[in-house]
């Protein structure tokens, strides 16, 4: 039986585990002995904070800048409910503007949440938007209880249940955020916090929803990392208590380089909800990357009927030319060269199959065509595969055409060359090469 009689643990000094965070030192990982068993949520989904934690480590988005993204969304969600929610910043007129613009779209993915402090006054502005649903900023750690809010554990317990009971007396679904969950006494704090507001839910008879935020990115997705870093074990702790899986959702950081596996491992232990941003904006080293998460949940669950993956590809293109987003080139899932081949004997691979140097079929997913770069290490299989790629034809490797352009690629690099041959080049000297029988470019 869920046990929601947890006490909450109020001390004089902060709970800091020096032994896991020495400061002086890289954090530590730390196990035990006890291991769990996977509980993966029959339904799991994706909720987005472009709009919120996406764009705090950036120039704020136009209100028209956030509409395109928003309708992106919707677009690759296809009325599935696969990006369930977006939460949206409420301060400025800018925020408004966006928010309303977002709302005259009627979708009903995302749906349109706010995040607001734990202050009185940030919850006007809520029911002035005429939200269902906000975030609420609830701190978990002792560094920021003592340190920054100066408050005591009870102080800041009381506070935080106040503007919850706010929100439920209006309505509004109260998402709270345990802000530094993974430096936060658990035992003492998150637990008792928890049970305390699924008595408010129980009371109000509404959901109050829990967001585990691992504001540095000390999160551990090892089943045997202990608390108060493992994913597992601060999933399942608030599954025991009573939290339904519904009401849980996990939002990480990559500080440490395990923003995506944290988050599809709060998903595998009773999450359902996994929050991130488009190509893992956010502040300081972003959230998980919202394109990957969907990929992941359809490893998990398979392909979503309505998801439309390709649009994906879309946004992308979208967030390089109108958000000047630096994607690197080799940024998995969207990066230029993210199904392209430089070395030679990949390429002959690819033309006798595909699937021995692409992961999946990018052309039907992402609308993806896999690519060859041309370089030294290139040969003829990666020119014959370059020219078959752009241009409605088929040819032999040993093609005297594609000879005549693999030696000057080879002129280019005995010259001490160093990059790639630019597709401008290659059109050239393909255009030299076949004279009057190169066909027409591929649409």
């Amino acid at each position: 039986m869920p046990n929601k009689d947890v006490k909450l643990v109020d001390v004089d000094k902060p709970k800091l585990y020096r032994d896991v965070f020495p400061y002086s030192e890289f954090p530590r990982a730390v196990f035990d002995k006890r291991r769990l068993d996977y509980d993966i949520p029959d339904d799991i989904w994706i909720t987005d904070t472009t709009f919120r934690d996406g764009q705090q480590a950036r120039p704020p988005y136009k209100p028209e800048q956030i509409l395109r993204v928003f309708d992106l969304l919707h677009e690759i969600d296809g009325g599935s409910g696969l990006i369930r929610q977006c939460e949206f910043f409420l301060y400025s007129d800018r925020d408004r503007k966006a928010v309303e613009l977002c709302k005259e779209r009627g979708y009903r993915f995302p749906e349109i949440t706010g995040w607001i402090r734990a202050v009185p006054a940030d919850f006007r502005l809520v029911s002035q938007m005429g939200l269902a649903e906000t975030g609420i900023l609830t701190s978990a750690s002792d560094y920021h209880i003592f340190m920054k809010l100066r408050k005591t554990r009870a102080q800041a317990m009381s506070a935080y249940l106040d503007i919850a009971r706010a929100a439920l007396e209006n309505g509004v679904i109260p998402r709270c955020h345990f802000e530094d969950i993974t430096r936060a006494d658990y035992d003492g704090f998150v637990l008792p916090f928890a049970a305390a507001l699924m008595k408010l839910s129980d009371e109000y008879d509404m959901p109050v929803k829990i967001r585990l935020c691992d504001t540095l990115g000390f999160a551990l997705p090892w089943p045997g990392a202990s608390l108060p870093r493992g994913v597992p074990k601060l999933v399942h702790g608030l599954r025991r208590i009573g939290v339904p899986s519904e009401r849980l959702e996990w939002h990480g950081h990559n500080d440490l380089h395990k923003v995506e596996v944290n988050a599809a491992t709060a998903w595998l232990y009773g999450c359902s909800a996994a929050n991130a941003a488009i190509f893992g904006s956010g502040e300081r080293t972003g959230n998980p990357p919202l394109e990957a998460l969907v990929v992941e949940h359809a490893q998990i669950k398979g392909i979503t009927t309505g998801v439309d993956y390709t649009a994906i590809t879309e946004l992308a293109e979208y967030a390089r030319k109108e958000l000047h987003f630096e994607i690197p080139s080799n940024y998995p899932i969207v990066g230029k060269d993210f199904n392209v081949t430089r070395a030679g004997i990949h390429a002959d691979g690819l033309l006798k199959n595909e699937e021995i140097y692409n992961c999946f079929d990018t052309q039907r997913l992402l609308n993806r065509p896999i690519g060859v770069a041309i370089t030294d290490k290139t040969g003829a299989a990666g020119i014959k595969h370059w020219i078959e790629a752009n241009y409605q034809i088929e040819i032999a490797k040993h093609d005297p055409r594609v000879a005549k352009i693999k030696d000057r690629i080879d002129a280019e690099y005995a010259a001490d060359r160093v990059s790639i041959i630019s597709d401008e080049e290659m059109f050239e000297w393909a255009r030299d090469a076949f004279e009057e029988d190169l066909p027409p470019l591929r649409s």
